[in-house]
């Protein structure tokens, strides 16, 4: 049973992600000044927050391995205000622009990377630039396919962040995020989370 407080912090989290992404068709000039109010309404009550993504590959292990199904949050628009460094994201493949990623954000715009390689030099993540890497250390930086290997990202490929895994029925859990994050999707968590859907769909 959901309690009032979750689902009073659950709206809350429905009216800003509709703002988000109404706000967005408005700038990117698909819908005009009248309809942006609609939009918002619109979004409130359509849809979810999450969506269920089909991972394949151990470059997320132990956190994500294999064949699992992942509820992910939405992130309409990205930047450092709504995903944090620690977090697991969804983003655009750099090299395969129809394909998505599962990756660590571990770093953003204005942190300095050095290389373990001396020959090469220092860089600062420029604005909008992120750093994302496989949680698997017994991967080689080509193998996990990840910024090692592709380089800065932009924040704008990202779209979404992993809060739940399921390996299978009685294998799964809350995925490990920045602390404000997992608060943060708490509320989400506790309204969409459906255990039952993520098995079955795992199966069929």
């Amino acid at each position: 049973m959901v309690s009032l407080s979750t689902w009073v912090r659950y709206v809350a989290h429905k009216l800003q992600y509709s703002a988000s992404i109404s706000w967005k068709s408005y700038t990117g000039g698909q819908i005009t000044d009248r309809q942006l109010g609609d939009a918002v309404w619109r979004n409130l009550f359509q849809g979810k927050l999450t969506y269920l993504h089909w991972n394949n590959g151990e470059e997320m292990a132990p956190t994500i391995a294999g064949k699992e199904v992942t509820l992910v949050r939405k992130i309409p628009i990205a930047d450092p205000k709504s995903i944090f460094v620690g977090d697991v994201v969804v983003l655009k493949d750099p090299e395969k622009p129809d394909n998505f990623l599962v990756r660590r954000l571990t770093a953003v715009e204005g942190y300095e990377m050095a290389s373990t390689d001396e020959k090469e030099e220092p860089f600062v993540l420029e604005k909008d630039q992120c750093w994302v890497e496989a949680d698997n250390e017994k991967l080689k930086a080509k193998e996990a396919n990840d910024s090692r290997k592709f380089g800065p990202v932009q924040m704008t490929d990202i779209v979404g962040r992993v809060i739940y895994s399921l390996r299978n029925a009685v294998d799964h859990g809350r995925v490990e995020n920045s602390d404000f994050s997992m608060q943060k999707d708490l509320p989400v968590l506790e309204v969409e989370l459906d255990v039952e859907e993520m098995a079955k769909s795992q199966k069929d």
